[in-house]
């Protein structure tokens, strides 16, 4: 699986850019990720801030992630526009059937492909070796766009998992 995405983030957004990451209950399928791609580029080009536009980006990452960037030493963002983001990726749930707001269903990579694991199963997924220290996973708590870059995809070991779970060390 080609786990590469920072090539395609601009490189003229600052490190600190706000970042906000959605997480899709499924992977879309090709038809639906072409339309909402479509819907984050259309998003995008109009989104705005006390009536200016705002510098932003927005992804879909693995067919399973929406990632929003906004570069707020273009234009800072207000609530108003943080809303109609949020709009936005509630349009998407609704529109595709899916939940992007369940925060207890954790993404990790697991035999080449991304799993999704309710937090509950995290004990029983450790306990019987599912789950190692060298696991990769999507922390969707990054909030700028360096920490997208250089903590996003990590290992379980370099999250905030490790402090709850003891995980086996792949030998």
């Amino acid at each position: 699986m080609n786990l590469e995405y920072k090539q395609l983030l601009n490189e003229e957004f600052d490190p600190g850019s706000r970042v906000w990451v959605y997480q899709s209950g499924r992977l879309f399928s090709l038809k639906e990720a072409l339309e909402i791609e479509e819907m984050l580029k259309d998003f995008t080009g109009k989104w705005l801030s006390h009536g200016t536009p705002v510098k932003g980006e927005a992804h879909l990452f693995f067919g399973q992630f929406i990632v929003l960037i906004a570069d707020e030493t273009a234009t800072g963002v207000s609530g108003c526009s943080t809303d109609s983001s949020v709009r936005l990726i509630k349009d998407i749930e609704q529109r595709f059937g899916v939940n992007m707001f369940d925060r207890t269903s954790l993404a990790f990579v697991i035999k080449e492909k991304i799993q999704l694991l309710p937090m509950a199963q995290l004990p029983y997924a450790v306990e019987n070796g599912f789950l190692t220290a060298d696991t990769l996973y999507f922390n969707n708590l990054v909030q700028t766009k360096a920490e997208l870059e250089s903590n996003w995809l990590i290992p379980v070991k370099d999250s905030w998992l490790a402090k709850r779970y003891s995980f086996p060390q792949v030998v």
